[in-house]
């Protein structure tokens, strides 16, 4: 079996240099749904090198033989495709396994000897990269003891690099904070802060659909554009996240990574290349572009909101209050709604709208362009009334694709138009198997292409825009929560921050 061609599976490209994955937190969900499914749907598509190894490090007594048999069985649960027992049986005999306490030195003594003795074993070159899926907490202290232990030093052309895990600090100054700890001991070349929702073909494809195809660029601005809306809306609640999310809430959850990496690519300029660097210093551009929101504004340009009870597909769901690990009183938003300027020659008076919540109605998330109307002149002698605008919407889950809505004549002796979607489906037209997501992330930090994760000074500038909400929503405790039935789209001041504007939300139409 060769796993180091290019060609079959789901994509294609390089494969990843020969190295060690080594998750910390390797017990936990997010290993067994998504990292581990991701590195056998990478190795199935014969992008994984050969020579490659995982080691799993976590608190849990297991024994290397229960952590291989959990693994195994994480593939067989969550793989997206069909299970190549060849691959599954190539797979097995690369997984490891470490237990001890982050906070020991004498653990990463154990893990380096381990992973020097892989390597050896298996002739791996010795390239190690280190995936933090634990609680923020331990980001800092990981990083200083692997330093500690010589685990992050690169010589004799061998590669060290972290993947750390949202959220990245909990405002700007531990955001800060902890760039000033990391970067004690790793360059930033050697940080890779993921962001998974990067690793979605339609968020990549943002790049593609704007730079390479000359019917769009042209109209991409604000003589065309009328607004934008940025939707992720989740129909879940917080399941078995009470604790986390009682400390983070909506707003630090979800938007200054996910919804202001969608906004950003949406919105930068050109770069001069698609390498890291060049896309990166663009959207750190776009951000730096959005203006800040005074304490005023925050009153009137944001909205929060707390689901209560309600009914999804017909079944009665939970309150936020009642969710385990939930305070009977709590004040945490699970929904957040924004209205953002951005000050630059493009999009000069152009709102976007950003919301995301969870309970809600469906699950989508989604970049929905709507273009300006034409003028009404032509029509003037008709039964029209009113134009349709131009929609186009980027649907990143649950089905990824593009669809484009405009305007057509009804058939009839009547002038009547009526609208017209062009849908198109991902999976439908390039008959792409499904994948976890982070693939392609994965991947990227074996090849050592860093576009799609955040620098240091993106990370700073997202946090630096929602301070200004965060302390006002501190000062201000909210007075109406809940204010929002699980199963709908969000609490009524939502609705309000756009029909003030004379728009309205776009609810999967």
């Amino acid at each position: 079996m060769n796993l180091n061609g290019t060609n079959g599976g789901f994509m294609q490209g390089r494969a990843g240099d020969s190295c060690v994955m080594i998750i910390f937190g390797a017990t936990g969900d997010l290993t067994k749904r998504k990292l581990i499914p991701a590195l056998y749907n990478l190795a199935k598509a014969k992008l994984l090198s050969r020579k490659f190894a995982l080691v799993g490090a976590a608190f849990d007594p297991f024994t290397a033989e229960a952590f291989r048999d959990q693994m195994l069985d994480a593939i067989k649960t969550y793989a997206t495709d069909e299970l190549d027992a060849e691959v599954l049986a190539w797979f097995e005999k690369r997984i490891f396994y470490v237990q001890g306490d982050f906070r020991d030195p004498e653990f990463y003594w154990r893990l380096k000897e381990l992973c020097t003795e892989v390597c050896g074993k298996n002739a791996i070159d010795e390239n190690y990269f280190y995936y933090l899926a634990t609680a923020p907490i331990f980001f800092g202290e990981i990083v200083r003891q692997l330093g500690h232990a010589g685990m992050t030093a690169e010589e004799c052309d061998n590669w060290r690099r972290v993947i750390i895990e949202k959220p990245f600090g909990h405002d700007l100054e531990s955001a800060k904070e902890l760039n000033n700890d990391i970067k004690k001991v790793l360059r930033e070349r050697q940080i890779y802060r993921i962001d998974h929702y990067l690793g979605k073909e339609t968020v990549q494809n943002i790049m593609v659909f704007r730079f390479a195809n000359s019917i769009f660029e042209p109209i991409w601005n604000r003589r065309y554009i009328d607004h934008v809306q940025i939707t992720a809306a989740e129909t879940v609640g917080v399941e078995r996240r009470g604790g986390y999310y009682e400390t983070a809430g909506a707003m630090r959850d979800m938007v200054p990574n996910h919804l202001f990496q969608l906004l950003s690519l949406t919105t930068m300029e050109p770069p001069v290349s698609f390498e890291a660097d060049a896309v990166r210093d663009e959207q750190t551009k776009a951000l730096r572009s959005l203006q800040m929101l005074s304490p005023e504004d925050v009153l009137s340009k944001t909205a929060r909101g707390q689901y209560c009870e309600g009914q999804l597909e017909g079944e009665p769901v939970p309150g936020y209050r009642e969710e385990p690990g939930v305070a009977r009183d709590s004040r945490t938003e699970t929904f957040v709604a924004m209205k953002l300027m951005i000050d630059n020659w493009r999009w000069a008076d152009v709102p976007f709208y950003l919301r995301t919540g969870k309970r809600m109605a469906a699950r989508t998330t989604e970049i929905s362009i709507q273009f300006r109307r034409a003028p009404l002149v032509l029509f003037r002698n008709t039964d029209i009334e009113n134009l349709q605008t131009n929609r186009l919407v980027l649907r990143l889950q649950p089905n990824e694709g593009i669809s484009l809505q405009f305007g057509a004549k009804v058939p009839g002796p009547v002038m009547q138009l009526g609208p017209v979607k062009m849908d198109f489906d991902y999976a439908d037209y390039f008959h792409c198997t499904p994948n976890t997501g982070y693939e392609r992330l994965l991947l990227d930090c074996m090849t050592g292409d860093a576009t799609l994760f955040q620098r240091a000074d993106m990370v700073e500038a997202g946090w630096n825009l929602i301070q200004p909400v965060l302390d006002v929503w501190k000062a201000l405790p909210p007075r109406q929560f809940p204010n929002y039935a699980a199963g709908s789209w969000g609490p009524r001041e939502a609705d309000e921050l756009l029909e003030r504007d004379g728009r309205q939300w776009n609810n999967g139409g």
